[in-house]
């Protein structure tokens, strides 16, 4: 958030994801200019959206719903980047470059790299904390 005042992490926002499921989507965290949600209801377009962030549950349905349903259903919608914290692999990976409902890049990352989130977001995220958290 250092790097980019502008905007606003908001945590379990509900999300029209028409592509997802029912219709709808709650990420862990949507990144997205400040204010983007204000008055909205519990589920709100996604087009100010810049980012969503998953982290991987520890239960079987995980493979499916993280990794891939929740994936494709972002891209669908158009989200620019889809960033995957996945704890069984202690990994993290960056979707970006949404087209015909699927993205286009998928560079996968180590716990403890420094990323580089694209455009339109543009930030460089350090992931060393996470390292504390890998089991």
């Amino acid at each position: 958030m250092q790097q980019r005042p502008d905007l606003a992490l908001y945590p379990e926002q509900g999300l029209k994801v028409e592509q997802y499921r029912a219709g709808r989507a709650r990420p862990d965290g949507s990144l997205a200019p400040k204010g983007s949600f204000a008055g909205k209801s519990e589920w709100a377009d996604p087009a100010h959206v810049l980012l969503v962030v998953e982290v991987t549950s520890h239960d079987a349905d995980t493979d499916r719903r993280d990794r891939n349903e929740k994936r494709d259903g972002h891209a669908a919608a158009g989200i620019p980047v889809y960033l995957l914290i996945d704890r069984e692999r202690h990994s993290l990976t960056v979707y970006s470059e949404p087209a015909d409902g699927r993205y286009g890049n998928d560079p996968a990352f180590a716990y403890g790299e420094m990323i580089e989130i694209p455009a339109p977001v543009g930030i460089t995220l350090d992931t060393e904390a996470l390292k504390e958290f890998a089991t």
